[in-house]
């Protein structure tokens, strides 16, 4: 299942990019609405997680689009250090979730 992050941090979303690749998750990231609705509208993603920087008018108008695309998860996500450690603990569950229910 494919994994689409939205953060508005560069930096940040490659380090969570970074954990999942590494745990065999497939995924890609971006850090602004327009490349994230382009991507959403692929219908090539199961998982949605939006980063903590993003508005809350951002944050609604995405959720709206990632349901009508198919989107079975939308996470919502404010990092924590270590980084590494929070996807493992609350993404990275959740996008399993996901893949065993679709």
């Amino acid at each position: 299942m494919k994994t689409l992050v939205l953060g508005r941090t560069p930096a940040r979303v490659t380090e969570v990019l970074t954990t999942l690749h590494a745990d065999g998750f497939e995924a890609e990231g971006v850090s602004t609405d327009d490349e994230a609705q382009g991507l959403l509208e692929t219908e090539e993603f199961g998982v949605l997680i939006i980063g903590g920087g993003v508005g809350p008018e951002s944050r609604a108008s995405l959720k709206e689009l990632a349901a009508q695309h198919g989107i079975r998860q939308v996470i919502d996500g404010a990092l924590t250090p270590p980084f590494d450690a929070y996807v493992r603990r609350e993404f990275e569950p959740r996008i399993r979730e996901a893949a065993a229910t679709g």
